[in-house]
């Protein structure tokens, strides 16, 4: 009877993604100490050590609580990124635009911190709804013109771009000398997300906030309405098979455009719920964020499921904090986004791996039933 548990919960999808992710992740790790005792051997043990640890590198707990608090808030937009990409994927589409929303509700969010004074949960909403209007526009041109979606997100990504670098360029909200945008806490404290105590759990870390509980709330809602809603059915259906969807009366151009659109509010989420922290301020750049792209790899690392989404964000931020604590002398500070670029390259296998694991466990299976027979 244990045999047969066993047997059934390694034959379960969701047990094959942890396994795929988790094996995607061991090896991003294995391939980056290589490449570090190739640059420095009798130091490699010592930087992955650091590495991996992050803020557990600090021996004193008010160090460790406040790094870890930190870990967090940067974790939220890359599992909402993460959640943005999954959204859409589970509905058929490739949501390759997560950057350039990201981008515009960054240059919305700080806009109407800064400029108009709004209070916090406005900034959120008008970052999302710009976002979403940014994503629905994508799903329009697919829906009504049958223009692929990644071709239309990727050109709508650098005009996201173009528009925030012109719209900052304002001396109300940006220090046109340096071309960083102001802090928003001695301009704007209102348009702060509060943090309501909770930067007391992490050695009165100034920037951890609600937007952390909030995000895992989003997460369950996106959880909740794939698996538990009409709606999400609908989504799914249509992403297995738009023409089936179709014939089966599911308003298919609705469902491109409203997916599309979810999936842009996500990712105007998780721009506001970082900026508006004020941990990190907008510069004139000339790349969309990474963000989006990161978010991608996240997804895919999280097994496409929210709250796989949820750790796999967490484990790339970590990975990437991490190395920001290694010996200079020895390594270059880059070398972290080196392993964790690593580690998101080796995400794109998760699938691979998954089905590699399915073919396996159905050959097994049918080998068995043969066995059992010829006995």
């Amino acid at each position: 009877m244990k045999e047969f548990n066993v047997r059934k919960l390694i034959q379960k999808d969701s047990f094959q993604s942890i396994v795929a992710a988790i094996f995607c992740a061991v090896i991003g790790v294995f391939l980056g100490f290589i490449i570090l005792l190739l640059i420095n051997a009798p130091h490699a043990p010592k930087a992955i050590e650091t590495i991996l640890k992050n803020f557990m590198y600090f021996r004193k707990e008010v160090q460790q609580l406040y790094y870890l608090g930190s870990t967090l808030v940067k974790s939220v937009p890359l599992i909402l990124c993460g959640i943005s990409v999954l959204f859409a994927y589970k509905a058929g589409l490739f949501n390759i635009g997560v950057g350039g929303q990201y981008c515009l509700a960054i240059g919305v969010s700080l806009w109407a911190a800064l400029s108009w004074h709004l209070p916090w949960f406005l900034c959120v909403l008008v970052a999302a709804l710009a976002a979403m209007a940014w994503g629905a526009l994508a799903g329009a041109l697919k829906a009504f013109f049958n223009i692929n979606e990644v071709i239309a997100c990727i050109m709508l990504n650098w005009i996201a771009l173009y528009l925030v670098n012109m719209l900052m360029q304002n001396e109300t909200v940006m220090n046109l000398s340096i071309s960083e945008s102001h802090k928003i806490l001695p301009n704007s404290p209102g348009s702060l997300i509060p943090s309501l105590g909770l930067e007391k759990f992490f050695s009165n870390n100034e920037y951890v906030t609600i937007a952390i509980p909030l995000t895992l709330v989003v997460a369950v809602a996106i959880l909740v309405v794939l698996t538990r809603t009409t709606f999400g059915y609908e989504l799914r259906a249509t992403g297995i098979n738009k023409n089936a969807a179709k014939y089966a009366g599911m308003q298919d151009k609705r469902n491109i455009i409203l997916t599309m659109a979810i999936a842009g509010a996500l990712a105007g989420l998780a721009a506001s719920f970082y900026y508006l922290t004020d941990i990190e301020q907008w510069r004139t750049s000339a790349a969309v964020p990474a963000m989006g792209f990161n978010g991608i790899a996240v997804a895919f690392l999280g097994a496409l499921h929210p709250i796989g989404v949820v750790f796999a964000g967490y484990f790339i931020q970590h990975i990437t904090l991490g190395g920001s604590f290694i010996d200079m002398r020895y390594f270059n500070p880059q070398i972290a986004d080196m392993i964790s670029s690593i580690i998101i390259y080796a995400c794109a296998f998760v699938l691979f791996f998954k089905n590699l694991m399915k073919a396996s466990f159905t050959k097994t299976g049918v080998q068995s039933k043969k066995d059992s027979k010829g006995r």
